[in-house]
């Protein structure tokens, strides 16, 4: 199980659009059981009545056993399917639709990389990656965008999903009853690393939420200490900084996450290993080992390079 990660289940929904969905699952269970369980027991008749002369609780019409098959293998399920057909489509899918942009409290626009998440506040300025964060018991208008391929953004634990085609915008509202951590995944197949191309989503209490965009918005602090300037300079004289963005700086790239605040993320490369040192060593020497088919190379760096660029990233707070 990847770092950063719990089991989360749509059944365990924090939110109302979510305990709708988990609503209309239990009734599709009950559903199921019952026709299944009306097609066993017509099987069991059919076997017990072979070469019997007839069942007395059953009887010996043929019009009554034909009666039996007509409602428990057509008339129940149609009825049955129709019903949570209308629940579906007609009730949950019209509950969990996003509301308008003037009913939310703000917009955040998601944008699916192969294999990474970029999450943009409009409002703000903020750019982060793999982290996003919302305020608690507020409605949000997340607008989910593609880069590259299909992509399909979902957290299970508060609401459907919902697919994210390139050059298309799609949108849901995304709310959290508590503060928390809930888990979300692409949930469409878009390539060798799909596994690995997952996130949080961070719902914070007012304050909370305000404190962290306020640090989001502050560019990148200066290196403390001479090894983390040599590893600010390698940053920027080598590849990096062609494929990343740090605040502040001349680091302007857009290939890869924004690193402006990567060491206040709690996982990298989206959710795929911590954050700390030991991970992030081995994602900056050998990103290919970890997670084959991304678009992070290898570096051509010295020791001391490789001990100063850790160092600097590391600062990033």
């Amino acid at each position: 199980m990847e770092a950063g990660a719990r089991y989360v289940s749509p059944l365990d929904p924090h939110s109302p659009a979510a305990r709708d969905i988990a609503t209309l699952w239990w009734w599709m269970l009950a559903a199921a059981a019952i026709v299944f369980a009306g097609a066993i027991a017509l099987l069991w008749l059919g076997w017990r009545r072979r070469g019997e002369p007839g069942l007395p609780w059953i009887g010996e019409s043929e019009r009554f056993n034909t009666g039996l098959v007509v409602a428990f293998g057509m008339v129940i399920p149609a009825v049955v399917l129709s019903a949570l057909f209308v629940g579906a489509n007609l009730v949950v899918m019209r509950d969990t639709e996003p509301p308008s942009r003037s009913a939310t409290a703000m917009t955040i626009v998601a944008i699916g990389h192969q294999w990474w998440w970029e999450f943009r506040y409009p409002e703000s300025g903020v750019v982060t990656a793999n982290e996003l964060h919302i305020p608690a018991s507020t409605s949000v208008n997340l607008e989910a965008r593609s880069a590259d391929v299909i992509h399909s953004f979902w957290v299970p634990e508060l609401n459907r999903k919902i697919d994210m085609v390139p050059g298309q915008r799609n949108r849901i509202e995304l709310y959290a009853e508590h503060a928390g951590t809930y888990r979300g995944q692409c949930a469409e197949f878009c390539g060798l690393q799909h596994a690995n191309m997952a996130f949080n989503v961070v719902a914070e209490p007012q304050s909370g939420f305000q404190s962290w965009l306020r640090q989001e918005q502050a560019p990148a602090e200066p290196p403390q200490g001479a090894e983390a300037v040599a590893g600010m300079r390698a940053f920027m004289e080598g590849a990096c900084a062609s494929c990343h963005t740090i605040s502040g700086t001349e680091a302007r790239g857009t290939v890869g996450p924004d690193l402006t605040h990567v060491a206040s993320r709690a996982t990298l490369a989206a959710l795929t290993g911590p954050n700390r040192h030991g991970f992030l060593d081995q994602w900056i020497s050998d990103p290919q080992s970890i997670k084959p088919g991304s678009k992070m190379p290898g570096l051509e760096l010295t020791e001391a390079q490789f001990r100063s660029l850790v160092a600097y990233l590391s600062g990033l707070r």
